[in-house]
């Protein structure tokens, strides 16, 4: 079967993430999170999240559209993730239904955000974690890189070098700190619902049915994948940093942090650009992303395979794309 990296893939607009035990699909301003549950019953809750700044004219600006995009794709993922981990959460406390005598379905109730919440709701910690989730990612993936790479001032005198040095620091940071954690359980398994969202996404935009036997053929490769977002925000702040510069280190610190939404904004230009362009000198340009998400995709089981699909069918209408499209 083809897959979304063949020429005849057609964008389709939707994207997601993988979260605790399920996936996360976003189409436009509507999304739903599904979540496979510890009694094996799957539960879906479909919202609204319009962005931090709802206007179309930003998000026809490049660069600015990024940076809204970017600042967009952290909250949501943090309300997605406390959206699964709340089912998660809920669910251990009770006895499993199947234990009880209940009959199991693998059909999912889809629940509106507030019907969530009166059942039990989502935790006021996300905005505290996903600040100092942030903060660490500053203190890893920034000024560490930048600290590190003073190092080599004793032999290398030239600040563009140095630069580049820091980038390569930093790349190899991020290498280490994707495979590192890619050996936790927990994480293994998340990264398998990751797979199971490229391959549903790939399977529609291919031009095939949302189906189990399609979805299983699908790549688990993906040219909007965060994982390339991320790898092109470490070559992005390579070029950045080495244009611009300061005597002053303390400033120098302050100028990775400060030009970090621009830097996303740049990325995601390019991420929207592999998204929706076939050209093979974009693919080609792709191709580092694609293989970091060797790391972060894993090949997912049926079970996870059927959130995938119906966290797509909970926002997107992907009877109406294909016959549309293909």
């Amino acid at each position: 079967m083809a897959d979304n990296n063949s020429c005849n893939a057609k964008y389709s607009g939707i994207g997601g993430q993988a979260v605790m035990e399920g996936v996360m699909m976003r189409n436009k301003e509507h999304y739903a999170v599904a979540v496979r549950k510890p009694d094996g019953e799957m539960a879906v809750i479909k919202d609204e999240y319009k962005g931090i700044i709802p206007s179309e004219t930003v998000k026809n600006i490049p660069i600015i559209r990024g940076i809204v995009g970017f600042v967009d794709s952290l909250i949501l993922g943090m309300r997605a993730l406390n959206y699964s981990a709340d089912f998660y959460a809920e669910e251990e406390k009770k006895d499993k239904k199947t234990e009880s005598g209940e009959e199991k379905t693998d059909t999912p109730k889809v629940m509106t955000a507030e019907e969530k919440k009166e059942a039990g709701g989502t935790g006021a910690a996300t905005v505290i974690i996903m600040i100092l989730a942030i903060f660490l990612a500053m203190g890893l993936f920034m000024v560490i890189p930048y600290y590190a790479s003073l190092v080599f001032s004793k032999w290398v005198t030239n600040s563009h070098l140095l630069a580049l040095i820091e980038g390569l620091i930093r790349l190899l940071i991020f290498v280490i700190y994707i495979k590192s954690i890619s050996q936790m359980e927990d994480i293994k398994r998340v990264f398998r619902y990751h797979g199971a969202e490229h391959k549903c996404i790939n399977c529609i935009e291919s031009g095939h049915e949302l189906t189990l036997d399609n979805v299983r053929g699908a790549s688990r490769e993906h040219r909007r994948c965060g994982t390339s977002f991320l790898l092109y925000v470490m070559v992005v702040s390579i070029l950045f940093f080495a244009v611009i510069d300061t005597p002053n280190r303390i400033l120098r610190v302050g100028l990775r942090i400060l030009l970090i939404p621009l830097i996303a904004g740049v990325a995601y230009e390019f991420i929207r650009l592999a998204g929706r362009s076939n050209n093979p000198l974009v693919q080609a340009l792709s191709a580092p992303g694609m293989m970091m998400q060797q790391l972060t995709t894993a090949e997912p089981d049926d079970e996870m395979i059927k959130v995938g699909i119906a966290s797509v069918e909970a926002v997107f209408d992907w009877k109406e794309y294909l016959k549309e499209n293909f």
